[in-house]
């Protein structure tokens, strides 16, 4: 076994420069929603030429509708495939699910960065650009820790299921159509950029939208009239005591480093449509953070309670009541147990290769992990070498350091999870 780990070492270490540059022509390419078609072809021309078993699809939309963890809004899957490409083990060892989004958010206001956000430009060790580190970056690393394996003749007794999915970032409709197709593993890790942190939980989340009650009027005679941007600021402070509540229950040790470990977001207020006019309609969206140990059903009763005591307490909401709508964007929780087998052998080669321990948290967002665990009742820990403070921001960028190195501790992972066939 230490061989083999030595060879991967060298061979890593060897082909850096390749690694880089095939995440900066993934970076290139503009994998936003509707968009991923591209980048797809670029991991699916790689899986081919690592000769792995391919399954190429295109997402089937009506069908994926009747699942109750679907939640995604996209009218249209076509010409944006799925990809699942599998490393055959020669059977005996378990197996494991290396999962991966290729799509990524869009770039907000250009102005912001130093340079094109899909310039894939390198610069004192860094990648930068859109998706370098949610999550192409993390995908690369996987690659590579296939590749590792592949380039060394090391065979695995388990199989090694590598896939790129679109969608993540509205909700999972990829990997919940992955798992719906029938792929299930012994494991799973997904590399999302945690800071080379391992996240054995992750937080659910939802998107609500509460529509608020005004009465019209002049606004010189605004007393005649209900503010319904007055009335909202009830639900907001509301809202922020309901968050307040909600996170004062969490006791768990992995959440300590995390200021609010599930938070209640109000992301976008809509209101009026003239500066003389009292409002008569206030729309809030948000985002609602839940907790891996409760459900989502749980979560919106508690909010949905919360509304209701409003309702109930507010004279002018008694007579026009809040109404609360759940759309959008759906993730589901995930917890897995820290003693699990896979953290421990994820543990282990960490600091193999690092030389110390590694830091165990909670997730302070949602991934696709929920869908794996929940729907595909296999277990995830998500580990991947980006750096949280920039995914969704300008002037996205990964350490490329980072990225070998967690290529190397996941091809460490495969040899003791899955088991060399010697």
């Amino acid at each position: 076994m230490e061989k083999n780990k030595v060879r991967i070492k060298q061979w890593l270490k060897e082909n850096r420069a390749r690694g880089a540059r095939l995440l900066q022509i993934l970076v290139q390419e503009d994998s936003t929603r509707g968009n991923e078609s591209g980048t797809q072809a670029i991991v699916i021309e790689k899986c081919r030429q690592l000769g792995l078993t391919l399954d190429i699809w295109e997402i089937d939309g009506d069908e994926l509708k009747k699942h109750p963890a679907y939640c995604c809004d996209r009218e249209s899957f076509d010409g944006n495939p799925n990809l699942v490409a599998v490393l055959k083990g020669s059977g005996g060892g378990k197996s494991i699910i290396l999962n991966g989004h290729i799509d990524v958010v869009p770039v907000g206001n250009v102005n912001n960065w130093k340079q094109d956000p899909f310039s894939g430009t390198i610069e004192c060790g860094k990648l930068y650009g859109r998706g370098a580190t949610d999550m192409k970056g993390g995908n690369v690393a996987l690659i590579m820790a296939i590749e590792s394996l592949i380039a060394n003749g090391i065979k695995l007794k388990g199989d090694v299921i590598f896939q790129s999915v679109i969608e993540e970032e509205s909700g999972g409709a990829g990997t919940l159509a992955a798992v719906l197709r029938g792929y299930q593993a012994d494991g799973a890790i997904i590399p999302e950029p945690t800071n080379m942190k391992i996240f054995p939980k992750q937080q659910g989340s939802m998107w609500f939208r509460i529509t608020v009650k005004g009465r019209a009027a002049h606004g010189g005679t605004r007393y005649e009239g209900v503010s319904a941007i007055e009335k909202s600021l009830i639900v907001i402070q509301r809202l922020q005591q309901l968050e307040k509540d909600r996170n004062a229950r969490i006791s768990d040790p992995l959440f300590e480093k995390i200021p609010i470990p599930i938070p209640i977001n109000i992301g976008k207020i809509k209101s009026g449509e003239w500066p003389s006019s009292v409002p008569d309609t206030a729309i809030i969206e948000g985002r609602m953070g839940v907790s891996p140990e409760e459900t989502i059903q749980a979560a919106q009763l508690e909010m949905e309670t919360c509304l209701q005591e409003i309702n109930e307490k507010d004279e002018w909401f008694s007579e026009n009541p809040l109404q609360i709508e759940w759309f959008g964007g759906r993730w589901l929780p995930g917890s897995l147990e820290s003693e699990h087998p896979l953290i421990k052998e994820l543990t282990k080669s960490f600091i193999e290769v690092k030389g110390n321990q590694p830091s165990i948290e909670a997730s302070p967002w949602g991934t696709d992990g929920g869908i794996l665990s929940n729907v595909g009742n296999t277990p995830v820990v998500v580990f991947g070498p980006g750096i949280t403070e920039t995914a969704h921001d300008a002037n996205e960028h990964i350490n490329l350091e980072d990225l070998f190195a967690a290529s190397e501790i996941i091809a460490f992972t495969l040899l003791e999870w899955c088991e060399v066939d010697e």
